[in-house]
């Protein structure tokens, strides 16, 4: 089976209040304990807000960190699954199903291996 990458496209700012979060994490609850049981989880994570990184570049032979997010945006990844399925069309169907419980975009890649 291949291995996709399904990322949360998060828009800035301050998270949502309780009221309106904790239903949604619920339901994400659920939805990860289907998929677990599927045999389609690999890993997971959510990520801290985009002022928490920190870039790394090589600039002129010299090693250059600078804070903050590589590219200024309005949104970024929020967090990201790891599953495993038999083609994009299965793939797709878990994110079609995260976009409805936690009402984001969701972004499908396909991992590759060997190659980096």
């Amino acid at each position: 089976m291949k291995q996709y990458m399904l990322s949360i496209i998060q828009p800035d700012g301050p998270a949502p209040p309780p009221e309106t979060l904790d239903p949604i994490m619920k339901k994400l609850d659920a939805l990860n304990t289907e998929i677990r049981e599927a045999g389609a989880w690999v890993f997971a994570g959510g990520l801290f807000p985009p002022d928490t990184a920190t870039v790394v570049r090589v600039k002129d032979a010299e090693v250059l960190t600078t804070d903050g997010p590589y590219a200024e945006g309005k949104e970024h990844i929020g967090g990201f699954t790891v599953i495993q399925a038999e083609d994009l069309d299965a793939a797709l169907e878990w994110a079609r199903k995260y976009a409805e419980v936690i009402t984001l975009p969701i972004e499908v890649r396909p991992m590759q291996y060997g190659t980096c």
